[in-house]
């Protein structure tokens, strides 16, 4: 139980005192995620971020500590949060703003092969899969309580230094909530949280067969291009060599307008995150990026060269 007592301080003034605070940090050159204020009833609306709040507000751990944390996340609090490899950082601001961390343990091995056996041939579009277009039957695997994607509370740690001496204050909270809506555009970051690659869940060889038919016979039925996307959701490589690939903001914004994309969408297609194409494109001149977001980039650019 925590006992410490702060002066109040109003919405608008914490906001106004953390937009100047975030703008500061942006132009020192971090790269600040806020999640943004909103006024829906839910906090989330995909089917990963609801499930994500769902499967959390039921625990015992939890249930009197989270709703502390819904106003905050609506109003806007949650300035900044990135989610990476099993943890999630953020800052909130309350009377000062905070800093916190959330810890989350890898899913376990034999959980994510159980998963990955039930979902076998099952699930054939990495698209629909983040989407959450997929059966009542994958969806009550991927949902269990126990067995499924969603980590425990003994799973979770949080680290805040605001002064609260509750395991989970109320900054946590909002953090925990952020996460849910920023599944609603990234619904990959749950199964980057759990140390898992999403793309394990997709049946390739199923996805084949659905196109031939199922047959076997020693002369197999020759697949054309479109209909490998049409199951894939993704576009398949041409021999040609299309003109070179520039890394600028420039470039990436015109080859994602020329796809008719929205960043989220572009962002899956490119095998990145959304935020990355939103600063990206913001970006003046050649951009310094990891040598795989580059590869996905040209491979996109050399597909709709080669149209």
């Amino acid at each position: 139980m925590s006992f410490y007592y702060n002066e109040y301080v109003p919405v608008a003034v914490r906001r106004a005192k953390a937009l100047k605070k975030m703008e500061k940090l942006k132009k020192a050159g971090e790269d600040i995620l806020p999640i943004e204020p909103f006024r829906t009833r839910g906090i989330a609306k995909s089917f990963w971020g609801k499930a994500w709040c769902r499967h959390l507000e039921p625990f015992s751990d939890y249930s009197n500590r989270l709703p502390r944390g819904r106003t905050y996340v609506r109003n806007g609090s949650v300035c900044h949060l990135e989610i990476n490899q099993e943890e999630a950082c953020a800052m909130v601001s309350g009377s000062e703003m905070y800093k916190l961390s959330i810890h989350i343990e890898p899913l376990c091995p034999e959980k994510w092969s159980n998963i990955k056996n039930a979902c076998r041939g099952k699930v054939g579009s990495l698209i629909e899969l983040l989407q959450g277009k997929i059966s009542d039957e994958i969806m009550t695997v991927v949902t269990d309580r126990d067995e499924g994607l969603f980590p425990h509370p003994n799973e979770i740690r949080f680290n805040c230094n605001c002064p609260d001496w509750a395991e989970m204050c109320k900054h946590v909270a909002a953090a925990m909530y952020g996460i849910g809506v920023r599944l609603d555009t990234e619904p990959e970051l749950l199964f980057k949280l759990r140390g898992v690659n999403h793309e394990e869940l997709i049946s390739v060889d199923t996805a084949v067969a659905d196109i031939t038919g199922g047959k076997r016979s020693r002369r197999r039925r020759r697949l054309q291009t479109e209909d490998l996307e049409n199951v894939f959701g993704v576009e398949l490589e041409a021999e040609a060599e299309p003109p070179a690939f520039e890394p600028t903001g420039e470039c990436i914004r015109a080859l994602r307008e020329k796809t008719g994309l929205s960043q989220f969408a572009f962002a899956l297609k490119a095998g990145v995150s959304a935020p990355s194409i939103a600063k990206w494109e913001k970006a003046n001149g050649t951009l310094n990026l990891q040598a795989k977001s580059f590869q996905a980039l040209e491979k996109v650019f050399k597909q709709i060269h080669l149209k």
